[in-house]
């Protein structure tokens, strides 16, 4: 179903700009506190963090009542949707480890996703009524997919957690931000656990869409589905080396950024290979 030109306001963009507001005001009050060199407020950067998160939840629902589906037609959906499940993931894993600079490395992405996507209208120009035909396991897959694209993004997050505490260690700044930086140790095991994890996600997206793909080949979406499989396949490389040992320190966590770095170049193809859709009025993406 092609979007109605006269669809009403888009509100869910107000609450998606509301929500990058609490997100920057993480960032900003973690960036302050490490100015002057004093430990960050985990529970205000936290209460910060989960405001966003929910705030962004009733955006991103709002949304999908919209496009009657889980929001991942266009760009800007895809983008608030991988910061969404970044968050998803932080509010349980950052209390868990202890990780007190993640929320403040967490904001920053989720700011910078959020706002970005909200910034350029083109990502927003179209959206797509039933993007998924009303099939739930491709909706499923889907979103198992790109919530595996949220523990990359936080894994390319702890990753440089891991560079900055190498670099602290080896020319001795202890001060500032390297004084809060868990240890190498609790670095490494936190980027295994993540990696392990996005791959067991994106493995069981790719095995949902197979159930559905396997009963129609002719509907196949052949550059979407190579896409997304290269990506499985990259960092099920990765995984498979790090638990070998042939992977392992720097290499390890450069390798983690730039697989996100790549991840996050292949969601324009994979989005841009679907049907094009007639763009909406600017005035009504603009809020």
């Amino acid at each position: 179903m092609l979007a109605d030109s006269h669809m009403p306001d888009l509100t869910d963009r107000t609450w998606l700009w509301l929500a990058t507001a609490f997100y920057l005001a993480g960032f900003v009050l973690g960036a302050l506190a490490l100015l002057r060199e004093r430990r960050q407020s985990q529970a205000v950067i936290y209460a910060l963090v989960l405001a966003g998160f929910v705030i962004q939840s009733i955006g991103l629902y709002e949304r999908g009542l919209a496009v009657k589906g889980c929001p991942l037609g266009n760009t800007f959906e895809i983008f608030q949707f991988t910061a969404w499940s970044a968050i998803s993931l932080y509010l349980v894993v950052g209390p868990t480890f202890r990780l007190s600079l993640l929320g403040f490395f967490t904001s920053l992405m989720s700011a910078v996703l959020t706002s970005v996507s909200l910034a350029i209208p083109a990502w927003d120009a179209t959206r797509r009524i039933g993007a998924f035909g009303g099939n739930s396991w491709i909706e499923f897959h889907a979103a198992l997919a790109l919530f595996s694209y949220g523990v990359f993004a936080l894994l390319a997050l702890t990753a440089v957690m891991y560079l900055l505490q190498v670099f602290s260690l080896k020319k001795q700044h202890l001060r500032g931000l390297f004084a809060f930086l868990p240890s190498i140790r609790d670095l490494d095991h936190i980027n295994l656990r993540l990696l392990l994890a996005g791959v067991m996600i994106l493995t069981a997206s790719i095995a949902v869409g197979s159930v559905y793909w396997l009963q129609d080949l002719d509907k196949v979406n052949v550059a979407k589905v190579v896409t997304t499989l290269a990506v499985w396949a990259t960092y099920a490389v990765a995984l498979g080396l790090r638990l070998k040992t042939l992977l392992v320190s720097k290499r390890f966590a450069w390798t983690c950024i730039l697989l996100f770095a790549a991840a996050l170049l292949s969601l324009k193809p994979v989005n841009s290979s679907r049907q094009p859709l007639p763009a909406m009025p600017p005035a009504s993406v603009q809020r």
